[in-house]
Parts: structure tokens; sequence; C-alpha cells
């Protein structure tokens, strides 16, 4: 009965589930080095390179079994093998007791050992017994004795370290004892204790934890959700917002058409429809500027106002344009500074100008002067 003995959210299982669980140190040279962890074919090739090395050394098919690997750089790294249909047993004895773990360590691989020696944990009816970080064994309480008589003899033995959690008087052990504490409770809780951090998990590969990687789905897939959403109501903001602009668009045509009336009211409908009020008002101006005409009233009065602004003791009495032709009353005090104001304006390019009237008074003289926008460069008095 594992479930009361596992802490509260702590799912982590040591492989207390069959009397017959034993992990032993094997040896092996002629390995490549440590694995790049982070990369999938490095660890691959290591394990392949593995499984050759100790094909030779195990009962089963390396294809029944399940291989999981301590991770780190060291020259020493741990490999457990369990046969898989022994694992996929204790996970559905975990699942039936309500157990999903995310960490699986053998027992063996919990108990922690002195330095300078071996360790021992006495049960009821079985010991598990670590002879260094990877090398240990589990066996009945009857057959403890010749196990540990052979790894005395093996010379891989060093004193033990005892922790009996029974009952019972201390057993006769045939080797030598560091110390021996009896009557220990707990031993689930003793092991938990002296496991800091996992070497290694035997979940892992095709037996790595399915409901993690659940969780995280879901995670994600509402995350998927969320952004479609936040897409959706981004392509419903622009609509909206296509619609409203549309609307203020053809308003602001309204107005623009509206004002093109109002200011040319020569302007028909249909023109304003097949050009728009913008270019037809643009047309208008152009042409009221001159454009690429020479005729236009406001060009005729750009060019000459230099002129006129720049004459003294001549003043401008009226204006008048008729058919492209600009005739200005001019008030000077005698008829050769009229003339000298037409010679000016004629010198202007694009300009010509003549005197069509001059009458003389006793204070000066009232003239007029005739302009006319002309196609070629420089006037003609």
């Amino acid at each position: 009965d594992i479930g009361p003995k596992l802490l509260q959210g702590v799912h982590l299982v040591l492989g207390q589930l069959s009397g017959d669980l034993g992990a032993f140190g094997i040896p092996l040279t002629g390995l490549p080095p440590a694995p790049d962890w982070s990369n999938l074919a490095s660890i691959t090739s290591y394990f392949q390179a593995f499984k050759s090395a100790v094909e030779d050394q195990l009962l089963d098919a390396v294809e029944d079994l399940h291989f999981a690997a301590s991770r780190g750089t060291a020259d020493v790294i741990g490999v457990a093998v369990v046969a898989k249909k022994t694992l996929r047993a204790w996970l559905e004895r975990l699942a039936e007791a309500g157990v999903r773990p995310d960490v699986l360590v053998p027992d063996t691989l919990a108990l922690a050992a002195e330095a300078g020696s071996s360790a021992l944990m006495i049960e009821d009816a079985r010991a598990i017994v670590r002879l260094a970080p990877w090398s240990a064994f589990a066996c009945d309480l009857r057959g403890l004795p010749d196990w540990l008589a052979q790894a005395q003899a093996a010379g891989v033995l060093a004193p033990l370290a005892v922790q009996d959690f029974r009952a019972a008087a201390p057993l006769a052990l045939p080797v030598a004892v560091a110390h021996y504490r009896e009557r220990q409770r707990d031993p689930l809780a003793q092991l938990a204790a002296g496991l800091v951090t996992p070497p290694l998990n035997l979940l892992d590969g095709e037996f790595s934890p399915r409901h993690r990687q659940a969780r995280g789905a879901r995670w994600w897939r509402i995350a998927a959700a969320l952004a479609a959403a936040v897409v959706l109501l981004a392509f419903a903001n622009l609509g909206i917002d296509v619609l409203r602009l549309s609307r203020a668009s053809m308003r602001l045509d309204t107005l623009a058409q509206d004002a093109a009336r109002k200011a040319f009211p020569d302007v028909d409908a249909a023109q304003l429809a097949r050009v728009g009020p913008a270019q037809v008002m643009r047309a208008r101006l152009d042409r009221l500027r001159g454009g690429a005409d020479a005729s236009g009233l406001l060009r005729v009065l750009r060019d000459m106002a230099p002129v006129l602004g720049t004459s003294t003791h001549v003043q401008t009495r009226g204006i008048e344009y008729r058919n492209g032709i600009l005739e200005l009353a001019l008030r000077a005090p005698d008829v050769a500074t009229l003339d000298s104001v037409r010679e000016r304006l004629a010198a202007v390019p694009g300009l010509g100008a003549e005197v069509t009237a001059a009458n003389p008074d006793a204070d000066g003289v009232d003239g007029r002067v005739r302009i006319a926008a002309v196609a070629h460069a420089g006037g003609t008095p």
C-alpha cells in the first residue's frame, strides 16, 4: 500500500513495488564520451553503443528492455535497465492507486551510503544493499548472507552501515559492520530523505509522463484559441473602421461637390460625378492663374505687380479686365513718366503693353495702359 506513504503533491515514486527488484553494477569499457543531453542524435548514438556493450550480459533481448541514464558529463554514467513489461506493470499498479508519477527511481539508488562504507536497509522480508553510487542489489532475507559473502569475495563490499526496520532482534551478518541501527521506522520516508536529487528517472523516452504533456497541450490550445479570438476581433475592428471611414469619405465628397457648385455655378452634376470636385476646382483655379496659358488674369497681375510697386509718383486709379485684355487707369506727373511705366511693363517676359490714352492737365496726366499676355518671350510696346 504505497498511496498513503506518498507526500501530498510530490509525484516521486521509489521502486519499492516488487520484491525481486534488483540493481547490479556492471563496469563497462569502450563506451563513447557522455552524450550531449540536448541533442537527440547524440543520446540515441550513446544508447546504441551501450546496448551493444551489455547485450551479452543481459538475459532478455535489448528490444524488450527499457534503458534510463543519469544526466551529466562525468566519466561514470549510471544506466538503469528494466523490462518494459515490468515497468508497465508498475505504472498500472500506481494508476490503480490513483498515482500518476513524474519520476520513478529504484529504491536502491535512494539508499544513502556514508563515506567509506556500504549501506544496508533491512525490512521484514527483503533487504537492499548499495555498494557504490552505481552498484547495488536487493534480495530476500534468507539470501542476504550469501549475497554479502559474494560481494566481499569480489572486493566490492565496505563495512556496512545498517538500518534495520524490523521489530525483531538484529541479524547476524557474516561481514564487517560499521554501525547497526535497529528498530527504525518508516523506510519510505528514510529513502525519500536520502534522495535529494533523483540520479535518473525510469520514466524516460516512451515512458515519459503523458499527463504533464497533456496539461501543457491544454494550455497551448487555450492560448491558440485566445490568439484566434484576438485575430478575429482585430479583423472585426478593422471592418468597422473601414465602414466608418467609407461613410466619412462619402460625406466629405458630398461637401466638396456642394462647395464646387457654390464656387462655380456653371459646373453641372454630371461633370462633378465624372471627374470629381477636386479636379474640377483645380482646373478652374489653374485657368484663373493662367496655368500653361499666358492669358490668365492672375498671371498678368502677378507679372505686372513688381513694376507698379516700384513706380514712384504713379497712382493706379482703376483696373478693367475683359476678354484677356487688362487696362490700367494711371495718374502720372507727366507723359514721360507714363511712357516709362509702359516701357517697363513691356519689358516683362510674356507681357505686351501700350498707352491707349494720355490726357494732361494742370496737375499731371491721366492715362490708360493696355496690357495683354503674349505667348512669346518679350513684349511688344
